[in-house]
């Protein structure tokens, strides 16, 4: 093959995560406004909740899937669903996005072994099922040997799309958001499916400070609550995957922010390792240590 099939742009790939997330999430909520998501169920989560897979999940994965294989077939693509395609007529994405060009500052081949695409067709499918789609994202994350260089946060029912280069610039939607300092209570983001056990934690962690715990579906959305400010601390203490964190970890790296599970180490998104991420997660704008401990503490 060419040298092209051993190294690549990581604006190249960042540019078709953001023309394929948007893509996906154009069909993801055509699926759901036409009530065609065929759901069927992947079991139970370790909470006892419900995973199910819709038509919106598999249609979304085909089209990152296929674009990411097309386009890049030497690096290494996880995606939350699984299916081998064919990607023969698949139309290959536009590999230059005027925005992406905007921030550029240098942009060397990088091999392909190093480059990891995390692909989450559809984060918060449990919440699509229910028509909460509010938390719906399409997310597409870059890491180079293991460590996140750029990542896609696309809310597809609000017509948005959040992106990061680290090093290099971010979406006209992040410009300006740096979270915000802790006010008179301490506000908490957590997962819908454990909320009631993570608020015991966090209030005996944070206490004497008043503490509110804010109740949401999907990584994604999460961390852009922390990144807008919303939230001061996105906290999780069960198993998390990569794919739904990747994303949220690249943007906040490039923004003044911080990702680490709760024990305080970053997390490596090489595809040579597990997906599962054991140790718990936390996200910040401020203050991420002093957090971190107060939680660890409690755990």
């Amino acid at each position: 093959g060419s040298k092209y099939d051993r190294e690549y742009k990581v604006s190249e790939v960042l540019s078709a995560a953001i023309y394929l997330s948007e893509k996906a999430g154009r069909l993801v909520k055509d699926i759901r406004e036409q009530d065609a998501l065929q759901e069927q169920s992947k079991g139970e989560t370790k909470e006892g909740v419900n995973d199910p897979l819709t038509e919106g999940d598999l249609m979304s994965h085909r089209i990152l899937v296929k674009g990411f294989m097309k386009a890049f077939p030497a690096l290494n693509l996880v995606s939350e669903e699984h299916e081998e395609e064919s990607i023969e007529g698949v139309v290959p994405p536009n590999l230059y996005h005027p925005d992406v060009q905007k921030v550029l500052k240098s942009d060397p081949y990088i091999a392909a072994e190093d480059i990891t695409v995390w692909v989450d067709p559809l984060d918060a499918t449990k919440e699509y099922t229910e028509r909460l789609t509010q938390y719906v994202t399409v997310m597409a994350c870059v890491a180079v040997k293991g460590v996140p260089v750029a990542g896609v946060i696309r809310k597809p029912f609000d017509d948005k799309t959040y992106w990061a280069w680290v090093g290099h610039g971010v979406s006209d939607t992040l410009q300006g958001l740096h979270g915000s300092e802790e006010g008179d209570a301490l506000e908490v983001i957590v997962s819908l499916s454990h909320k009631g056990e993570v608020e015991g934690i966090a209030k005996k962690a944070f206490a004497p400070k008043e503490v509110h715990i804010t109740g949401a579906g999907g990584a994604g959305y999460k961390v852009v609550e922390v990144i807008k400010g919303t939230e001061d601390v996105y906290v999780h203490t069960t198993l998390i995957k990569k794919w739904d964190i990747c994303a949220g970890d690249a943007i906040l790296r490039e923004i003044g922010g911080t990702q680490t599970d709760l024990r305080g180490d970053e997390i490596n998104y090489s595809h040579e390792l597990d997906p599962k991420n054991e140790h718990g997660l936390i996200a910040t704008m401020h203050d991420h240590e002093k957090y971190r401990e107060a939680l660890a503490a409690s755990l």
